[in-house]
């Protein structure tokens, strides 16, 4: 009697165990599961994606500022500059009065200012 419990019970436990198995394969072969498993790896391999390439720019960026210090030694940009350069002259683009005359073609005016006006509705 002792043998035919014990069979019993090991024959429900390893029922319940294969039960309990196959019903998780099955969840885990749903549609919904298969999907946020892919969006789980696609995620995972865009993060080593992206930190490879973040890390790859900051190399290139390191090696281009010294390749750039190394090429402004070479031709003597780092050296100090004496003199000023000039302020930077605005020209008119509209309504320049010099343009009629053909001495002042080569020399335009500079002006700062225009009387123009942006007025769209002023000649209706």
């Amino acid at each position: 009697m002792f043998r035919r419990t014990f069979w019993f019970g090991t024959g429900v436990a390893a029922g319940v165990w294969a039960t309990t198995k196959v019903n998780r394969k099955l969840k885990q072969l749903t549609p919904d599961s298969l999907a946020a498993t892919a969006a789980n790896k696609a995620l995972d391999a865009g993060t080593r994606i992206k930190d490879r390439a973040v890390g790859f720019a900051l190399d290139v960026r390191h090696n281009m500022a010294q390749r750039e210090a190394e090429l402004d030694d070479a031709l003597g940009l780092n050296a100090p500059v004496d003199h000023e350069l000039p302020a930077a002259r605005r020209y008119t683009a509209i309504e320049n009065r010099n343009i009629g005359n053909i001495e002042n073609r080569s020399n335009p005016t500079y002006v700062d200012r225009t009387t123009y006006s942006y007025n769209r509705n002023e000649d209706h």
